[in-house]
């Protein structure tokens, strides 16, 4: 599905990827974990298009993406919840909902019945603002958003971070359903250990900008996260 061989990428005189390599297997849900600051967020940006590599090659169904732009992306079928979130929040629900479908490849005019099958609560709230949502609820909209698009694979960037378990146990049931049920392909950024090992497949492991180890979820050892995870 997507292959990255030897990326650099820079921030000003900053070296944030150094050689970096993966492969992101379809219908899987890949983890990319690692300890803050290690590039993580770089990577997806990078996989997105809204930063640019110095070297190196990014491969989407086997096709070179490495020069082209977000839009582009996004209009093949890559989608995108960043860290944060960032909805609109003087826009409503709705209005949210229908900014994704502008991306969208199929050219879908309507905000597809599935997206409230898997978050009824947006339903509710179609014309509340986004700023007056929790941040559960905003997180369920950012990630309802992205999904307005049809993506073939979808980058989640920390979705549990500071939601309350109710919602982070939802969005770890969606992750499964669009993996295994939809056989969508998803690249999950997350630090939370039992959140990766029940939701992930297959696991990469990021430091100082290089991936230093990766397999299926089940190889996610002790002695792994001790060393590269542990704070």
């Amino acid at each position: 599905m997507l292959k990255i061989n030897k990326a650099n990428q820079f921030y000003g005189e900053s070296h944030t990827l150094w050689d970096l390599s993966l492969e992101i297997k379809p219908a899987k849900c890949t983890c990319i974990m690692g300890r803050n600051g290690v590039g993580k967020t770089t990577l997806t940006k990078v996989i997105m298009g809204l930063l640019p590599i110095k070297s190196g090659v990014i491969l989407y169904e086997g096709d070179d993406i490495s020069k082209l732009g977000s839009d582009k992306r996004a209009g093949l079928g890559i989608g995108y919840v960043p860290q944060g979130r960032e909805i609109f929040s003087n826009l409503s629900v709705k209005e949210n909902l229908e900014i994704g479908l502008l991306g969208n490849r199929n050219n879908l005019r309507k905000v597809p019945d599935k997206i409230y099958e898997l978050f009824p609560v947006l339903k509710e709230m179609l014309k509340r603002k986004g700023g007056d949502l929790s941040g559960g609820q905003q997180q369920q909209l950012a990630i309802a958003r992205a999904l307005c698009l049809e993506p073939k694979l979808l980058i989640l960037d920390e979705p549990s971070e500071g939601i309350q378990p109710n919602i982070v146990q939802q969005i770890g049931g969606v992750i499964d359903y669009l993996t295994k049920e939809e056989k969508l392909t998803v690249v999950l950024v997350e630090q939370k250990l039992p959140f990766a090992r029940k939701h992930g497949d297959e696991f990469y492991i990021i430091e100082r900008g290089k991936t230093v180890a990766n397999g299926e979820i089940a190889a996610l050892s002790d002695s792994l996260i001790k060393q590269f995870l542990s704070v």
